[in-house]
């Protein structure tokens, strides 16, 4: 079907609204083939107006200058035919396509320069600033390198004034920034960038642009907090923006030099045309220079061979994409020096290529799908040996052993991988020793490890070392239980534990052999209360354990100067502690868990205070001693920076940030819910302990008020959520806090979106105020989208589970919005408006009729008197006209006088409720006011405006009050009683 002129005006309207890219310009491009078939000029401009505009914000850039050469042609034709929007938007596009040439590596400077000055000429001619034009010498002068004419380039810029063809002030504002950036000057170009970033400015592509540009200075100044919400801000803004690959490309590199590489393959994945797309070849260069670095800093780490998404639609590695792009990068760049005589732009893609990384990890707090394992420091040790000196090995692990440190796992595999299985030329001891520690590596499987146990038994006894020997049986047997085999295990153990007590008494064996002996009967016996079936049998395996506990406490105590044996007393006040929580004394199982790590503190293996300092901080929360929480929370995570395993370190960062959001510390716990998501990745739990903590962290920087952020967060992780395994509590929440992203950042649609799948999920619960809460807050969403009808289901649907709660207050405030969303277009219409407003006056009536309590009866007076406000008002907006203003039938003035009665109704209600309610009675009031003026009655409007200024005579500060009072002074100069 051929469309007229004004559908395809219209068509061109909605185009513009659509995603940018090649779908849209297709549109543009059969909506022109329809314009050139009907011989209107008028048309045919818009038409061409249209084209540029969506080739201008799209990969196809280089489509551009044959229509904006046909539009200037018949411009200088027959210039009558343009009005004076079509002048403006020639004007306007002629300023991108000028500069926008320097972009295109194809056409000669010779040509570039032409039309620079063809645009200079004719914003003279047509009475223009040259601002415009001077911006667009700074673009072309920066391209090629010429600082001094960039320099007075940009003075020219600043210091022409500003008209209708200039930038907007945000894209203005981006465009000084980021010459005092290439300048150097990066706190002069963040200077220039505040009011864009802080929403003072912006315009379809800013702040995006903007928040992109600002990464790396940030970075440079030390600033990573800021860069990483710009990140997180920026990218979720311009990723859906297909013109934006050279603002995409700067988050690329980003990602690149800040240790998150994975996220920088995530982006990379989700635009391939990216590689490809010709239109706008600068910006191909920004991206295949950013690919580059990305890929070579993977190279570096060690994962040349992982599988990347490329151009081609095929599958690349990191090795093969670096090597291609690199030679990508560099035959453009060298078309482009080609083209300019000079070396510059490949000189700048080099440098860019071969940045070195600014930070080596910055945690983002979202979840990558594609993780990139990146080498961790090892934990510095307290010296070393050479590597081919089991000698020296030996010594340094035993050091370390003697010390408990931690470090003593790597020193005595190390040994291990020096004397390989050719032991035969070591001493007994020795051989016991690694014997020993063979078994205590914890990849071993637990068989293997009661055999090295078992064997440095035999090798100490034969060293003449009966109580280490016994303590060798003992490990062997809490092997046993790692296996399953518990009750062998507890047969074993009795032997050893019978025999080192007894060398103890005799003085072979040492107090340090005697309780690690012991210990290892505490920890069988601990696992055994995991296996029991029943409750008596619980029991009876708790009260086994305390006995074993407190035996060791008895031998062990005297003796607590050896660290050795000092970390068994911990170890078993722990236990001990457990217990007692288990008997249901959590202040006594405190106590017990705070003297377990000061014993492991004073032995000086504070690495042990751990586990008790975080069990401590856990029962304090309980308890409500958030000081003490607090306290141990953080000298847990310090404590546990001997370890480098990741996963204890996310659920320490965790528990702290339960205590720091409890005690109002909501920036710092969000600080700790970010470490918690990021050494969650690295221990491979993101859809574990990782989610849990990107939930959190959301949550915390909405209540900042981070929206920008805590956005990206939640919606990075609720892929990873489901019921079943987060529970739907989770869901549910992570799901609302979006819909309050969404509505801050005004988002309306998507808002109800979650809120709507948040509801059918809460739609289960035996409680449904939260459902109800869902889909009132999924109404209010839809109805700020203006879809209506999609609104009046949510309504209907949350006016139904109000009225099952009992909750009139909120169900006549559906029944109020449903009324409002009748009147738009397409709905219902007045009447069933009317009747809406008609029921929610019914519901307040019975509930008053009802009410028993006084203070519920003045708010439902309230509710009754708002609920006539509103009905006057619906009445009098259904008048086409105002009375005595086309009104012939008089039906103006009768909605009028019915709205007047609705309305003063609605002020005595306000005074019965009470002066909680003043300011509602005064906004009343001003409306009866108008209605009382437009029915002509002057002296009655000027008697309710003056009793509305009479009642703010003594507030007139307050901001209510200030408003009211503006109000009544303008229904007083309506009716001339100023």
């Amino acid at each position: 079907m051929t469309l007229d002129a004004t559908a395809l005006r219209q068509a061109m309207r909605d185009n513009s609204e659509e995603p940018e890219g090649p779908s849209r310009n297709a549109r543009a491009e059969r909506l022109f083939a329809e314009i050139e078939q009907l011989g209107d000029t008028g048309l045919l401009i818009d038409g061409l107006d249209h084209l540029l505009e969506v080739y201008n914000y799209s990969s196809e850039q280089d489509k551009m200058f044959v229509p904006f050469a046909r539009l200037l042609r018949m411009w200088d034709e027959r210039p009558e035919d343009f009005d004076e929007r079509q002048v403006h938007g020639l004007f306007w596009m002629f300023k991108w396509v000028s500069s926008g040439m320097i972009d295109q590596p194809h056409i000669p400077l010779s040509s570039i320069e032409k039309w620079q000055a063809e645009m200079e000429r004719r914003y003279r001619l047509a009475g223009h600033s040259e601002r415009a034009v001077r911006q667009g010498e700074l673009r072309i002068a920066r391209h090629l390198g010429d600082m001094e004419r960039a320099e007075r380039a940009y003075d020219a810029w600043q210091a022409a004034d500003r008209d209708s063809k200039s930038d907007c002030r945000a894209c203005e504002l981006h465009g000084q920034g980021s010459w005092q950036d290439h300048r150097g000057d990066r706190e002069a170009a963040l200077e220039a960038w505040r009011p864009v970033l802080e929403g003072e400015f912006t315009c379809a592509h800013e702040p995006h642009a903007v928040l992109a540009s600002s990464l790396l200075p940030l970075l440079r100044l030390g600033r990573a907090d800021e860069a990483r919400a710009h990140h997180l801000r920026g990218y979720r803004l311009a990723r859906s923006k297909e013109s934006m690959r050279a603002t995409v490309a700067r988050h690329v590199e980003f990602c690149a030099l800040t240790g998150n590489e994975a996220r920088g393959l995530e982006i990379l994945a989700e635009r391939p045309a990216y590689f490809t797309d010709t239109g706008e070849p600068s910006s191909l260069l920004d991206y295949l220079e950013v690919t580059t670095l990305l890929t070579d800093r993977l190279v570096a780490l060690g994962h040349g061979e992982q599988s990347l998404p490329g151009p081609g639609g095929r599958t690349w590695s990191a090795g093969e994409l670096a090597v291609h792009t690199r030679k990508e990068a560099l035959a453009l760049a060298a078309r482009f020096d080609e083209r300019n005589g000079t070396a510059y732009v490949s000189t700048s893609t080099r440098e860019r290529m071969d940045q070195e990384p600014l930070l080596e990890r910055l945690p983002l707090g979202i979840r990558v799908v594609r993780q990139v394992s990146v080498p961790r420091r090892p934990v510095p040790s307290s010296g070393s040996a050479p590597a081919g000196d089991p000698a020296g090995l030996l010594a340094k692990a035993r050091q370390l052993s003697e010390a408990l440190h931690p470090d003593s796992v790597d020193a005595w595999a190390a040994v291990v991988r020096a004397t390989g299985e050719q032991t035969t030329g070591l001493e007994v001891i020795d051989r016991a020793e690694i014997a020993e520690h063979r078994g205590m590596n914890p990849e071993e499987p637990p068989a293997e490890s009661v055999a090295h146990f078992t064997a440095a038994a035999g090798l100490y006894e034969s060293a003449g070392e009966p109580g280490r020997a016994a303590s060798a049986l003992a490990r062997a047997a809490y092997c046993l239980a790692l296996d399953g085999r518990s009750d062998e295990a507890l047969a074993a153990v009795a032997g050893p534990c019978h025999r080192v007590l007894t060398l103890f008494a005799e003085g072979a064996a040492t107090a340090r052999q005697a309780s690690r002996t012991l210990l290892s009967r505490t920890r069988i016996l601990n696992d055994r209360i995991q296996e029991a079936g029943d409750q008596e049998a619980v029991a009876a395996a708790v009260t086994a354990l305390e006995e074993s506990v407190r035996e060791l406490l008895a031998l062990a105590e005297p003796h607590s100067a050896d660290p050795g044996v000092g970390s068994a007393i911990g170890e078993a006040l722990g236990s001990l502690g457990n217990i007692t929580a288990f008997r249901g004394d959590p202040q006594g199982a405190k106590e017990l868990y705070a003297r377990s790590a000061e014993v492991y503190i004073a032995s000086g293996v504070p690495w042990y205070a751990v586990e008790p300092e975080s069990q401590l901080a856990g029962v304090s929360r309980h308890l409500g001693d958030l000081e003490t929480a607090e306290r141990a929370s953080r000298a847990a995570l310090e404590h546990a920076a001997h370890f480098p395993e990741p996963g204890g370190r996310a659920r320490l960062h965790l528990q702290l940030v339960e205590t720091l959001a409890d005690t109002g510390s909501i920036e710092e716990a969000a600080e700790h819910a970010l470490e918690a998501a990021h050494w969650s990745d690295e221990a491979g739990e993101t859809t574990g302990t990782g989610a849990y903590a990107r939930h959190r962290l959301g949550g915390l920087l909405l209540e900042l008020g981070r929206v920008d952020e805590s956005a990206a967060v939640l919606e990075s992780v609720l892929p990873d959520l489901s019921p079943e395994t987060h529970g739907e509590g989770m869901v549910v929440q992570t799901l609302w806090w979006l819909g309050d992203c969404m509505t801050a950042i005004e988002e309306p649609r998507r808002a109800a979106e979650h809120w709507l799948r948040a509801a059918d999920i809460a739609r289960g619960w035996p409680r449904q105020r939260d459902h109800a809460m869902l889909a009132n807050l999924a109404g209010e969403a839809l109805y700020r989208a203006h879809l209506d009808s999609e609104a009046e289901l949510a309504y209907e649907r949350a006016g139904e589970l109000w009225r099952s709660l009992d909750d009139t207050h909120a169900l006549v405030r559906t029944l109020r919005v449903r009324a409002w969303i009748a009147t738009r277009e397409g709905q219902a219409g007045p009447g069933a408006a009317r009747e809406f407003m008609a029921s929610a006056a019914r519901e307040c009536e019975t509930a008053l009729a009802a009410s028993q309590d006084a203070q519920a009866a003045v708010r439902l007076r309230a509710e009754l008197a708002d609920t006539y406000r509103q009905t006057g008002e619906l009445i009098a907006n259904s008048c086409e006209g105002k009375p005595g203003d086309r009104d012939a039938d008089g039906s103006a003035r009768t909605a009028y006088e019915e709205a007047l009665s609705y309305v003063v109704r609605a002020v005595e209600g306000f005074a019965e409720a009470g002066e909680s309610f003043t300011d509602l009675r005064t906004a009343s009031d001003l409306m009866a006011a108008w209605l009382e003026a437009d029915l002509g009655r002057a002296d009655a409007a000027e008697a309710r405006a003056r009793s509305v200024l009479t009642r703010y005579e003594s507030a007139p500060d307050a901001e209510a009050a200030s408003s009211r009072c503006a109000e009544a002074r303008s229904v007083l100069g309506y009716v001339g009683r100023e």
